[in-house]
């Protein structure tokens, strides 16, 4: 069952300046193999970071740097979690996060879904047990 969704949109060059303008932004939103990336991909990977959050419903327990965006195999995005923010969301019930992401020209954008697997209550009546049959 969908829990969340997010997306966000970054302007490439404006991003590119706040990183020369402030360089210690890579360190607080950047895990280490993230930034060695071009500021193109450093852009999507934020959008991507900004999409999970607002795909969470906010904040709190989530920090940059325990999320990476790491390419599977066949190129396709996913996130690492790592340290109290993989454990704020599996303590939040969700077991799949989806994230596709783009850059062309000076914007960069991702979009995230949030899934969670069904609670006890909305998975139906538990089956009866042999305790207590007669």
């Amino acid at each position: 069952m969908i829990v969340g969704i997010g997306v966000d949109l970054v302007d490439v060059p404006r991003f590119e300046q706040q990183l020369a303008r402030t360089p210690r932004l890579l360190e607080r939103l950047f895990a280490p193999a993230e930034r060695l990336l071009k500021p193109r991909s450093l852009a999507a990977r934020y959008a991507a970071k900004e999409a999970l959050i607002k795909a969470l419903g906010g904040s709190d327990g989530v920090y940059w740097t325990d999320i990476e965006v790491t390419p599977e195999p066949s190129g396709r995005p996913t996130f690492t979690l790592t340290g109290e923010t993989a454990a704020t969301v599996s303590a939040r019930g969700i077991t799949a996060l989806h994230l596709s992401m783009s850059h062309d020209a000076a914007l960069a954008t991702a979009y995230v879904i949030a899934e969670a697997g069904p609670s006890a209550s909305e998975a139906g009546p538990a089956e009866p047990t042999r305790e207590g049959v007669a």
